[in-house]
């Protein structure tokens, strides 16, 4: 496992095997080079506790992003999110209720009842 961090240790977010599969497996299926290209993790304005994770491909990192490399999924993270990521870990959880990415964040103080936005 190699971890390239931009920004500082405060900025490294941990990925799971299972989550880097997972990521590398639909990033493969964009048809986007998973040498270059990323899973970028983000906060935003939104739900009822106020921030929002947000989720997509990149095709590259921005020049000011931290990127983290585990299990071979590359990970873009903006300075503004960094504050709110960091230590954080990204899993991957199966099953018929709730599959999908999701995000340990040590940085929360509270989440609203849906676990879909938080406070920090």
């Amino acid at each position: 496992m190699s971890t390239e961090t931009a920004g500082g240790a405060d900025a490294t977010v941990t990925v799971t095997q299972e989550a880097a599969e997972e990521a590398l497996g639909l990033i493969e299926s964009e048809g986007l080079d998973t040498d270059e290209a990323g899973l970028r993790l983000f906060v935003q304005q939104g739900g009822c506790a106020g921030l929002s994770y947000g989720m997509r491909f990149d095709h590259e990192p921005e020049p000011d992003d931290a990127v983290v490399e585990q299990h071979g999924l590359r990970v873009f993270v903006d300075p503004a999110s960094q504050n709110y990521v960091g230590g954080s870990t990204l899993r991957y959880e199966g099953g018929l209720q709730g599959a999908g990415f999701h995000v340990e964040n040590p940085n929360v103080v509270s989440e609203c009842g849906c676990g879909e936005s938080f406070r920090t």
